[in-house]
């Protein structure tokens, strides 16, 4: 199924592609074969902190071409959308561009998609930058829809992931930072400028930690990776021979049993359950999905996050709700980026 780009942040048309080898046509179909329809792929970008990734992806979520670069967090602007250009230009050296109908971005935030801005937190030299206008030009003219890379994470999931099938569902990544978006009556839900969800920033502790956004208590500031590590290091945790200082370090001790740990897990679940609780009870998800690099400690996050949401969720609509990691793994960023370029926004089902 053809799937027609919703040109949310720009209009333009599609770039010219580069010569094609003598044994494809310049779509990228295979010589005296037809020809794939232009406009039937996408290219995706998942833009953080440390790294670029980009990608051309088709309308069953298949990653055909991939491009990478790491991301020069601390340079100036210029030269972090240099880096950004480079993954566009190595997806543009592919046969396969010329199919290409869209580019859709998901992109470390605040993200401004009315506007076309980013400023994220972790990149400095980008604040109110027009990314959009900028991979607009880099991409030859191809329309561009952004995205903060919590919502991509969500349209993945709905997509091809942990939510697929659940019309009202919460997603969230919790690495670096913790970040999120919803999908409710079936579509995924950005709000005005794309950043809608965003649990990360809900105040879970009023009387807790000063968190670098302004506010106070913050679930990411308790219950992010650096956060989980800097209170168990400061509760007297010493990472073991490997020297792992970060969260996964004390995932493996809280797996041993060192109980401050577990503890640090345990109260990052707790402010995790009071955020995921507090946001079913306002537009009554049905599921959760949790994902990110602190997912990856497994039940030393998940049996505490779950025993602590049926003490937060205890109202009759919320308390069936669900708590499950995400499966979409490393390409979430791509493929909610990918999602948004295709411009659907599914009821549960795949774009094809």
């Amino acid at each position: 199924m053809h799937v027609e780009p919703r040109h949310h942040a720009s209009t333009g048309h599609s770039a010219g592609s580069p010569s094609a080898s003598s044994a494809e046509s310049p779509n990228g179909s295979p010589a005296g074969l037809p020809a794939d329809p232009p406009g039937d792929l996408v290219a995706a970008l998942d833009i953080g902190g440390t790294k670029i990734a980009g990608a051309l992806v088709d309308g069953g979520g298949r990653i055909l071409v991939r491009a990478r670069r790491p991301t020069p967090a601390r340079e100036d602007g210029e030269t972090v959308m240099a880096a950004v250009a480079d993954v566009l230009a190595e997806l543009a050296g592919s046969p396969l561009w010329a199919r290409a109908g869209a580019v859709g971005i998901g992109s470390a935030g605040p993200v401004d998609a009315s506007a076309g801005t980013v400023s994220p937190v972790n990149v400095p030299g980008w604040r109110g930058y027009p990314l959009v206008e900028r991979v607009r030009a880099a991409g030859g003219g191809l329309p561009v829809e952004l995205v903060g890379d919590g919502v991509a994470m969500t349209a993945a999931e709905h997509w091809q992931g942990a939510a697929r099938g659940h019309d009202d569902a919460l997603c969230l990544v919790v690495s670096t930072g913790v970040g999120g978006g919803l999908v409710l009556g079936g579509r995924l839900h950005p709000g005005p400028t794309g950043n809608a969800g965003h649990i990360g920033h809900i105040s879970v502790d009023l009387d807790g930690d000063p968190c670098p956004c302004g506010g106070r208590g913050c679930v990411e500031r308790i219950a992010s990776g650096p956060n989980i590590a800097r209170r168990a290091l400061g509760l007297g945790w010493r990472p073991g021979p490997d020297g792992d200082a970060t969260a996964t370090g004390v995932a493996a001790a809280a797996r041993a049993g060192d109980p401050v740990a577990r503890a640090s897990y345990e109260r990052a679940a707790r402010a995790l359950a009071a955020g995921i609780a507090a946001t079913a009870a306002l537009v009554e998800v049905r599921i959760a999905v949790v994902g990110g690099g602190v997912a990856g400690a497994g039940d030393v996050l998940f049996a505490p996050l779950r025993r602590s949401l049926r003490e937060y969720a205890t109202l009759s609509f919320v308390r069936d709700l669900v708590v499950v990691p995400a499966s979409t793994g490393t390409d979430a960023g791509l493929l909610g980026a990918a999602a948004a370029a295709f411009g659907t926004r599914p009821r549960g089902t795949a774009l094809r």
